[in-house]
């Protein structure tokens, strides 16, 4: 129970920095009048994948932290037949 905890409040500590400069980030600022948008900022090129590579990071954390729980649960419960 322990470990789980901790790894929970590991987990959180990662988490919340990183939700919270997320939460509080700028947008960017507006072209200044008369200019040409695409030489003060404009459309990014490509498609922004910080937010899916975050979410996918979370999910595999999770989901490595659910695996190991299950072996650790499954080893204990074989260990005490032997």
């Amino acid at each position: 129970m322990k470990k789980i905890r901790r790894s929970l409040f590991v987990i959180a500590l990662i988490l919340i920095p990183a939700i919270t400069s997320y939460v509080l980030a700028d947008p960017p600022a507006p072209p200044a009048p008369g200019a040409n948008p695409s030489t003060s900022g404009g459309v990014p090129v490509g498609a922004p994948i910080d937010n899916g590579i975050f979410i996918l990071l979370v999910l595999g954390v999770v989901y490595g932290t659910c695996k190991i729980f299950e072996l650790k649960k499954a080893k204990s419960l074989e260990e005490p037949s032997k």
